[in-house]
């Protein structure tokens, strides 16, 4: 059985680095084919692509926000079977429940299909307040 668990702060402060890790079990995240990915949603609005790190350590990030963009960074630990999100400079609008998922194919842009990731995280909310 494949499980995806998000942790780390659930409060950041503004300006300050919010750093999250998906820790894997079940699969490995190097297996071929396989994506892994940062969703989030924030409160009252829809699910976010953010980016994935590929099975081959490829990085794609969403192009949709630019600003959102320059602040994020996804990197992977092999050795413990875990991807990270960094999203430096936070604010108030970064606060939402962030997600890990798993898909078989790249996010092809536009709104997140639940469909699409076969296997998520529970979410762990992180807000953004001083």
């Amino acid at each position: 059985q494949v499980q995806l668990q998000e942790s780390g702060p659930d409060l950041v402060k503004p300006s300050q680095t919010l750093s999250l890790t998906c820790t894997v079990s079940g699969a490995s995240i190097t297996t071929s084919g396989y994506y892994w990915n940062w969703i989030r949603q924030p409160p009252g609005k829809g699910l976010e692509w953010m980016g994935t790190i590929a099975y081959d350590g490829s990085i794609y990030y969403s192009p949709s926000s630019p600003s959102l963009r320059s602040r994020t960074s996804i990197s992977r630990d092999t050795s413990r079977m875990q991807f990270t999100l960094q999203v430096r400079s936070v604010t108030p609008e970064d606060t939402a429940v962030y997600y890990c998922a798993r898909s078989d194919r790249l996010h092809p842009g536009g709104p997140v299909t639940l469909g699409d990731y076969d296997y998520w995280g529970q979410g762990t909310q992180v807000t953004v307040s001083s």
